[in-house]
């Protein structure tokens, strides 16, 4: 008779988009296969009341059997933050850029003070081996400082996500490519370039996969992709979609390039110019676990058809 494998207590750090998709994706998976396992999550304290959209989080996170834990990660040290991982043995990072330079190396340095046994990072994006060093997006390069103190090291093990562009990310209008007021899409670079995009709910159940996957993914990057499209298909999906025929315009690499020197903090310009690169940014979706494995996911076609109802119907 064997006896049953320990339980496994994981820590989302960050209940954003990302984070909340792992969230359900984790507490489903230990329901329907009813393991001991436990999911706590990390978030900052809070600060007077809180509002309304605040208390029913919270509210879902007790009613999932989450457990809440409170850090200002951006303010607390690498030893205060190491004590808390600590008490984990997996902890996945969905803190992302937004929480400011130095936020990446900071946690990774945190886990591996800690010995945290398994840390799977903020990575959720490219390919920053291949987009490599001094890239128009500055703060890839603490990616790959994440990564050389990952491969430095042997007391944790780590996994790191690959996931693409959030496919909402691609239609965000602040982003410029799909540009809804001039009815215009722009090719970041030229039309044939590719961007893999995957969506937040998808990346949380398929790092839930890959998670309990065996045999078990040790120091690896693993792939995912909910699609991978040229902007020339992303053109014919905005048409398609709304059954319209939108402006092509192409943005070449110089011209982003002549745009970021302009406005060098732009953060969306830093965006538009290492995508136009086309670098590190798309893989096959052959290359990708979910396609290896057999799973569905939400493409790009899919996404827009999606949206376009939901707009319609607000």
């Amino acid at each position: 008779m064997t006896s049953p494998a320990p339980a496994t207590a994981f820590l989302v750090i960050g209940a954003g988009e990302l984070g909340t998709a792992m969230i359900d994706s984790l507490t489903a998976h230990i329901a329907g296969n009813e393991l001991s396992d436990t999911v706590s999550v990390l978030l900052r304290p809070s600060t007077g009341e809180p509002t309304a959209q605040k208390a029913r989080q919270l509210e879902e996170l007790r009613a999932a059997g989450v457990a809440v834990v409170h850090a200002e990660v951006a303010a607390a040290s690498t030893t205060e933050l190491a004590e808390i991982l600590g008490q984990y043995d997996t902890v996945i990072s969905c803190l992302g850029f937004a929480a400011g330079a130095g936020t990446q190396r900071k946690l990774t340095e945190a886990a591996l003070a800690a010995r945290v046994p398994r840390y799977l990072p903020w990575q959720f994006g490219a390919d920053y081996d291949l987009v490599g060093r001094g890239s128009p997006q500055n703060l890839f390069d603490e990616q790959l400082d994440v990564r050389d103190l990952l491969r430095a090291q042997h007391d944790t093990r780590w996994i790191i996500v690959s996931t693409g562009m959030f496919t909402s990310f691609l239609f965000e209008p602040a982003f410029g490519v799909v540009d809804d007021a001039t009815n215009t899409v722009h090719a970041l670079g030229s039309w044939d370039n590719a961007v893999t995009l995957t969506t937040p709910e998808d990346i949380g159940r398929l790092t839930t996969d890959v998670l309990y996957a065996q045999p078990p993914f040790v120091d690896d990057v693993v792939y995912l992709a909910g699609d991978t499209i040229t902007y020339r298909q992303l053109a014919d999906i905005v048409d398609d979609t709304r059954n319209t025929r939108v402006r092509r315009v192409e943005w070449t690499v110089e011209h982003l390039h002549a745009e970021l020197a302009d406005d060098p903090t732009d953060t969306m310009k830093k965006y538009r110019a290492v995508f136009a690169e086309g670098i590190g940014v798309a893989w096959p979706l052959e290359q990708s676990f979910n396609h290896a494995n057999g799973i569905a996911t939400t493409t790009a076609g899919q996404w827009a058809r999606e949206q376009l109802r939901s707009n319609l119907a607000s």
